[in-house]
């Protein structure tokens, strides 16, 4: 009896840790929403809640391209606490996308999307499961959701024409949800996984069983200009993922990669993205300045 007391005190000491936890990733989100002066929601996208943040146009700004909505993707965040442990809660640690979002240097409106079943769990976290950040992270269902969230903000910031810029897993959904559209003018990905079953056989990893390889839908890109970046000392995805992708690209595809040197999976792509996001190559995505 005592021992089985002892196994529902520890449950209840590790369940109230990690809500601590993902509190705490809730709130450095806040303050870093808060301290840019965006605006912040949760919608209800078909089977999850999405969170998401926004800066709207200051106006007399952004007259040259405003009806174009940049659209920052988050990366699959703590989708692990070990490498075959499953999180309860897929919140990043660290926000890349958000901070990258924030750092974005155009002045028309501009849109930071959490992947479902972030920044939503506990009291809105419709369906989340850890499925859905783990070996289903790119289910057609999540791909569904991130889909309607775009068409709810498009009209809610009266935009015409989307860029999508993806953070890792936001790179493939980038990629898959631009597959899928016909109001995306650009792709600009950022350490992106691009070709998840390359990615899984090189680290010999479980197949993302339930899950649309982005790769899968290259042939349907040949048309939509894009910008790659990677990090020359990424061991987590790294620059031969992207060229993998491009590699199934049609020929002709208007298409740049740019490998960073000295640059890992994490960093310093929030640190440096005002910066990076002037480079000459991103004048190929329409509505980029």
């Amino acid at each position: 009896m005592k021992h089985a007391r002892l196994i529902v005190l520890l449950s209840s000491l590790l369940m109230l840790a990690a809500c601590s936890h993902g509190a705490h990733r809730d709130a450095l989100r806040d303050q870093l929403v808060a301290n840019a002066g965006w605006s912040s929601a949760i919608v209800s996208a078909n089977q999850f809640d999405v969170a998401a943040s926004w800066k709207t146009p200051v106006p007399g700004q952004g007259k040259t391209h405003p009806k174009t909505l940049f659209v920052y993707l988050e990366g699959d965040g703590l989708a692990y606490i070990r490498p075959n442990r499953a999180s309860n809660n897929p919140t990043p640690d660290d926000p890349v996308g958000l901070r990258m979002a924030i750092a974005d240097p155009h002045s028309g409106p501009v849109l930071y999307l959490a992947r479902p079943c972030q920044y939503v769990i506990p009291d809105h976290g419709r369906n989340c499961a850890r499925p859905y950040w783990t070996l289903q992270r790119y289910a057609p269902e999540i791909v569904d959701s991130l889909g309607t969230t775009l068409d709810i903000f498009k009209t809610r910031l009266a935009a015409e024409n989307l860029v999508l810029v993806g953070y890792s897993g936001g790179g493939a959904l980038a990629v898959i949800l631009a597959a899928q559209r016909h109001d995306v003018v650009g792709i600009v990905t950022v350490a992106g996984n691009l070709d998840t079953s390359y990615w899984t056989g090189r680290d010999k990893l479980s197949p993302l069983a339930g899950s649309l390889d982005p790769a899968d839908f290259a042939t349907k890109l040949g048309n939509l200009p894009q910008v790659h970046f990677a990090g020359a000392n990424d061991t987590t995805v790294g620059p031969d993922v992207t060229r993998a992708f491009m590699a199934r690209l049609p020929k002709n595809t208007p298409v740049s990669a740019i490998t960073v040197p000295d640059f890992t999976h994490f960093c310093c792509w929030a640190r440096d993205w005002n910066q990076l996001s002037r480079r000459t190559e991103l004048s190929a995505i329409p509505g980029w300045q």
